[in-house]
């Protein structure tokens, strides 16, 4: 079957993108691995011996990006959607974290643990228009941040991404409430057609 002339633009887009073309030489599973490590330069989030759960992990670059980090006294607990292939100390769930017997598994996962950093690249599944995308993303959102408050211990740090628009103000407010400093990042490595912006929160009150 022949590509349709948005694929092909998309294919030759994302070949050329100078960031994929860097993971693949220093061994990323993907572009986003940037994004991480922008923001880790800028706010020093991740350090040895961390307990991290990173939400929306797949294929796993965010992981490998926390683990050089964390080191092996660390332990990074990775959910996704999507099969994700191992990972040095990384445990995996797979599964659709809005179902409930995917969020009692985390929650059996940690066995009590208090989590040092939350990381969240977790999206909905796009169709472009945003008055479909919008609230299934802050849907999406407001499922973490009530895991958040559930596992995040005091003076943890929170990263997410989220999409501006409808709801997104209030939920920024609300975050606000609850941390020291929250920085809104749109990291280089974001493209710039996305609307998407990462919340980065620090200190939990």
């Amino acid at each position: 079957m022949a590509r349709s002339k948005s694929s092909a633009r998309w294919l030759k887009e994302h070949f050329d993108d100078p960031y994929v073309k860097q993971a693949h030489l220093e061994g990323y599973r993907g572009r986003a691995a940037y994004k991480l490590l922008e923001l880790q330069k800028k706010y020093k989030i991740l350090k040895p011996g961390q307990t991290i759960v990173d939400l929306g992990a797949a294929p796993g670059s965010w992981c490998q990006v926390a683990h050089t980090l964390i080191g092996t006294q660390g332990k990074i607990i990775a959910l996704d959607l999507l099969p994700m292939a191992a990972l040095p100390g990384t445990e995996i769930i797979t599964g659709d974290f809005s179902a409930e017997e995917v969020y009692q598994t985390l929650l059996a996962t940690l066995q009590g643990t208090t989590i040092d950093v939350i990381l969240s690249d977790i999206a909905p599944n796009m169709s472009g228009i945003k008055s479909v995308d919008q609230p299934k993303g802050m849907y999406l959102l407001e499922l973490v941040w009530a895991f958040v408050l559930t596992a995040l211990k005091p003076h943890g740090h929170f990263i997410t991404k989220g999409f501006q628009g409808a709801g997104f103000d209030a939920f920024a407010k609300n975050l606000r409430a609850h941390f020291k400093a929250v920085h809104f990042v749109k990291p280089e490595a974001s493209r710039g057609r996305s609307a998407e912006i990462y919340l980065v929160c620090l200190d939990r009150k």
